[in-house]
């Protein structure tokens, strides 16, 4: 395990972290992208039905055609990206993230962090504890 001295390791293994938090946001605006996507398409086909009851068949069929249904990458609908971008981008980088600290942090979390904690903590103060030490992840 890093020396709780080693601030250059507990940095740097931080700053992977920090990364991989990022790409977990990341992941979860694509899944936005893929439901509010998937609700325009539904959308869309509720604007036909009112186009063809309003008379517009014309405006309905186009839009039916053209848009409903449309892949918004070549071959792919957003289900597919978000499936891509789990099983190759996403999990790399987490099992990469994992492997980094089982192998320098005995698979503890967030050292910078409770590093930083520790030092910018009022010992003595309520709501200053020191709590818990971080945890190793599930995967390490």
């Amino acid at each position: 395990m890093v020396d709780k001295d080693d601030t250059a390791t507990i940095e740097a293994v931080g700053r992977v972290t920090e990364a991989l938090e990022k790409i977990e946001r990341a992941r979860g605006h694509l899944y936005s992208f893929h439901q509010l996507t998937g609700s325009a398409d539904l959308a869309l086909g509720d604007a036909v039905k009112q186009l063809e009851k309003a008379g517009h068949e014309d405006w309905a069929r186009r839009i039916s055609e053209e848009l409903v249904g449309l892949n918004v990458l070549p071959d792919r609908w957003t289900f597919q990206v978000v499936e891509e971008y789990d099983d190759g981008y996403y999990k790399a980088c987490r099992d990469l993230e994992r492997e980094l600290l089982a192998d320098l942090t005995d698979g503890r979390r967030h050292l910078y962090e409770q590093q930083m904690k520790a030092d910018r903590r009022t010992i003595g103060r309520p709501g200053h504890e020191k709590g818990s030490p971080s945890t190793p992840s599930a995967g390490a």
